[in-house]
This record gives structure tokens, sequence and C-alpha cells, in this order.
């Protein structure tokens, strides 16, 4: 994992992308979010992730243009976060990860399919 003083080689999309959503707690929350969870309090619980560390996380998300944030009560104000178009352009590599996890590091390696 990429130091926090790392920065990405200018011209590598890998590198690039790393820098974004190179974190593993940033793929978790996109992974909770395609499945249904978006509050806050359901991803600080279903993730066991610290309420500051999900605030940054969250917010480097938006700002990456990945997740939205909408308001759904007013009083007190409360969010919930979904998946932009850009947000679901990842979920097919998060799909890609997981099959190479149900293989290689929770399978015997055999080819499937």
């Amino acid at each position: 994992m990429p130091h926090a003083s790392w920065i990405p080689e200018a011209h590598c999309a890998v590198a690039q992308s790393l820098g974004v959503v190179g974190d593993a707690w940033d793929l978790l929350i996109v992974r909770d979010v395609t499945r249904g969870i978006r509050r806050f309090d359901q991803l600080a619980i279903e993730l066991g992730i610290s309420r500051k560390v999900l605030t940054e996380r969250l917010r480097k998300l938006e700002e990456h243009g990945l997740l939205a944030r909408h308001a759904y009560r007013q009083a007190p104000v409360r969010y919930e976060y979904r998946l932009t178009p850009r947000g679901q352009a990842l979920v097919p590599v998060l799909v890609a990860l997981q099959d190479w996890g149900d293989r290689w590091l929770l399978g015997d390696g055999s080819a499937t399919g």
C-alpha cells in the first residue's frame, strides 16, 4: 500500500487509480454502497470503521466524483451516499477483484468455468 506521501506516476493509469481508490476502505465503501448500504451509520457499523476515518473516506470519494451525497432527512439533515456514473464504472473492477479473491485466496486456485 502506498504511503501517505506517495505521489502517483503522472502517466500511469494504475498508479493514478490507486491514488483515488488505493486504500482498502475506499473499495469497501464502494462495495457496500453498491450493495445498498448508503447511510453513514449503516456504513460505520457494517465496516467496523471509525466515524473519523469514514468521514474522511466519504469526503475523498465525493471529491473524486465516485459518490454523491443526497439528503434523506431535513431536520436534522441526514445524508445517504449513492454511486455516480464514475463510481458505477468501478463496479466491474470490484467484481473482477472478488473473482480473483474467490479463486486465489478463498478457493484452491484451480480454473473455474
